[in-house]
This record gives structure tokens, sequence and C-alpha cells, in this order.
């Protein structure tokens, strides 16, 4: 882990090493994937298994699971886990039913004016499959769906030798899963966005993958709704003397196990506590089962600053607009009206951010790489739209007839001012 200090250009030094997180993709993954696309759209099933078989994985008989085939996996998961999902979910639930919002109706005059909220029909989660298996992410993206409304919720995951993984099966039994998909990839997406003989066409896709599930959304973009492209994980902690090394360096390994392109910065006042990190971080290092991966975004991307104040700390931490922000700070609450561009904030010594990836109910489906500077937590609100209306009577429509002509003349647009006028002729105003 590198240690800066602002004093010597460190901020900069530090933007420059996020920065390179952010490389482009290349074009081949963007030919490969408008190629899987156009294939599925036209093909259909067909299309889904070929790409399935291609990239050596096998295609079940049939590509949705049957209810029976999902109770039967969902019964084989370890009954302790099973316990432990059933509680996040309902903390889960807790947290997003506060999101759940209606629309709502007023008037001037002879004049009524409203708003609609409406859930979206169907939307489909993609949830990856490949070496490890994600419940928390099945709950964090079909609950909030859930309570909007959504009457389906499709997922799609990849199979293992076409059977479904027993603590996905009952991550979607909790969560309120309509149906499942044996599918994954770029192939899983575009089935999701146009339909197949056996796949729904859905409103909007959720969920993380790869980098061709990632491009494979950009480009579906536009025909349906998405929730981000998520790039690699990353936490910024903001520490004072207060802090505990050994949180800190712990926290940061968290994230740094993710991916080789995971970030872990930490942003201090104390040059004593970068110091004590850095050395932690080391010593924990060698613990970890995913140690491999941790040293190799540790070397590249974990990083401690030293600021002159928290005040300082704390425009860092906005110029960088975490998914992940911890406080572990004297008052981390009143530093908390400082915060400006976060996707998540964790208060205090003992608020760890994995509370927040599988247990404590907020949503662990955050902006990334800076996204959080115009951009939010998964939520409700994602699972819904709105929609406007209006209502005039005659006296009404006669008040406000000429302003209203009259703006559409300026901008030359005389058939709109006409349909005003014509009006205004059948009142007799003309």
């Amino acid at each position: 882990m590198k240690i800066l200090d602002t004093k010597s250009g460190g901020e900069k030094l530090l933007y420059d090493i996020l920065e390179k997180r952010n490389g482009g993709l290349s074009a081949d993954v963007k030919e490969s994937v408008s190629e899987i696309i156009d294939n599925v759209r036209r093909n259909g099933d067909y299309g889904v298994r070929f790409y399935t078989e291609k990239f050596g994985e096998s295609s079940p008989s049939s590509l949705e699971f049957t209810t029976e085939q999902i109770n039967i996996a969902a019964d084989a998961a370890d009954k302790q886990i099973v316990k432990v999902m059933e509680k996040a979910a309902a903390n889960i639930e807790e947290y997003h039913k506060l999101q759940i919002t209606s629309g709502y109706e007023f008037t001037r005059g002879g004049r009524k004016f409203g708003r609609i909220v409406r859930p979206l029909e169907r939307v489909g989660v993609y949830i990856p499959g490949g070496t490890a298996a994600y419940p928390s992410t099945v709950l964090m993206d079909c609950i909030p769906a859930k309570l909007a409304g959504v009457k389906e919720i499709i997922m799609a995951t990849p199979s293992k030798d076409g059977r479904l993984s027993p603590v996905i099966a009952a991550a979607a039994k909790i969560a309120g899963v309509t149906r499942i998909f044996a599918m994954g990839g770029a192939q899983a997406v575009a089935a999701l966005a146009y339909g197949t003989e056996s796949v729904p066409c859905v409103d909007k896709i959720v969920g993380p993958g790869n980098v061709y599930v990632a491009e494979a959304k950009r480009q579906v973009f536009g025909y349906v709704d998405i929730d981000m492209i998520a790039g690699p994980s990353e936490v910024l902690i903001v520490a004072d003397e207060t802090a505990n090394p050994e949180f800190i360096a712990a926290d940061m390994l968290s994230q740094l196990e993710h991916d080789p392109s995971a970030a872990a910065v930490l942003l201090t006042d104390s040059p004593e506590i970068a110091d004590k990190t850095k050395i932690a971080l080391e010593n924990q290092l060698e613990g970890l089962s995913r140690k491999g991966i941790a040293a190799v975004s540790a070397e590249k991307f974990a990083a401690a600053l030293v600021c002159s104040d928290l005040n300082e700390a704390m425009k860092i931490a906005n110029n960088i607009a975490p998914e992940h922000l911890e406080l572990q700070c004297r008052e981390p609450k009143k530093w908390l009206s400082f915060v400006k561009n976060a996707g998540s904030v964790f208060l205090g010594n003992y608020t760890t951010e994995p509370l927040g990836d599988y247990f404590a109910g907020t949503n662990h489906v955050l902006p990334t790489n800076g996204s959080a500077r115009f951009s939010s937590p998964l939520s409700v609100d994602d699972f819904v739209k709105k929609f406007s209306y209006l209502e005039y009577d005659a006296e009404s429509f006669a008040e406000d007839a000429a302003d209203t002509a009259l703006f559409a003349d300026s901008e030359g647009l005389t058939a709109h001012a006409a349909a005003v006028r014509i009006r205004l002729k059948e009142l007799g105003k003309i």
C-alpha cells in the first residue's frame, strides 16, 4: 500500500492511481457482444444455446427451470445460511419499504394536475454464476422490485451442468423471483432485452456481470432500461487518530479481495494511522483465502493519503465520489453533513462495509468509478415509472389560451397555436 501526503501533491498521484482503473473496453469485446446480441435477436433460443455451448457451458434441455427443479435445489441449500438470508431479507424489506411513493394531485382554479406512479411490468435480473454464487445480489436486486409492485421478476443465471445453485434457488424463493432461466453472458442479456421463444422480453435489466455482460447492458440500453454499468468495487475510509488501524486494514482488504481492479483508499490527518494501517494490511493479507487477488489490487490500487485535516480529507473524498465511504473518526455523524458524493456511507468504527453488503438492509448495488456524483444506489424508485396528467375546464382553458398560443407562435409552431385558437373560436372568444 502506498502512503502519500497532500503536502507533496499526493492527492494528484491518488487521482492518477484511481484513473488507471478506467481503461476502456477493447474493440474486440464491443464487436463480439454486438454479434452475440444480433444472433440472439434473430435466432432466439437457438442463439442462446449456441453461445452457451461455445463458451463451454452445458445447455439444459429446457432454458427455464421448472418449479420442481427450483424447489429441489432450494431444499438442498444449507439451512443455516437460509435462515441468515431470511433475516437479511427482512432487513432489506424494512429499509426499502420507506422508499415506496405514491402520486399526487392538486388544483388551480378549474384545472387539475397530477402524477401517477406505476410499477414496471416485468424486470430481468442477471445473477452471475461462474466460480461463485452470490445470493446477496439476488436479495438486493429482487426485493426492491417486489416492493415496487413488479408483477414478473425474471432471473437469468448460468447453470452448472444444467443444475441450479441451491443457495441461489433459495434466495430467489425468499426474494419473490417469478421465473428462472439457465443462461448467462451477453446472450442472456440479449434474450431478456428482446425475448426468445422461451424467454419473455423485459422492461429493465439489473444485476452485475463480467465485461461482456456490462457491455451487453450498455448496448441494449434504450430498448430496455438498465440499472447501471458497474465497475470494480471500491472503499474510501476517512479516519482520524481515534480509528483502529486493524479495522481500517480489514475493511480495505474486504474490497481488495473482490477483483484485481478493486480499490481501497485511506484519507487521514494522522501519519501514525497511515503507517500502522499499512503494516496491518500487509499482515492480514497473509491469512486471506483470496490473497492472490487482494495482493494484486493492493499493489496497484491501495493507498493512504495523509491530509492536513479532515476538512481537506472530505473535499478529496467528494472529488473521488466513492462507492463505499466509511467515516471512522470522532463524531462521524457530524461529518456526514460534509458528504456530497457517495454510494453508501458507513458511520463509526463498528459499521464495517460488509454489513451493508449482506445484512443491515441498505442496498449494495451502488454507483462506482465516481458515478456517485450523479447516480444513486438501487432502490424501489428504479422499478417504477411516473407519468403526469392534467385536466382543464372550458373557463380555465379560455384564461390560459392566449398565452399558450403566443408561446407556440414564438417558436414557429403554428399548428400548436391553431389547436388552441380553434377551441377559442368554438367558445366564441375570437
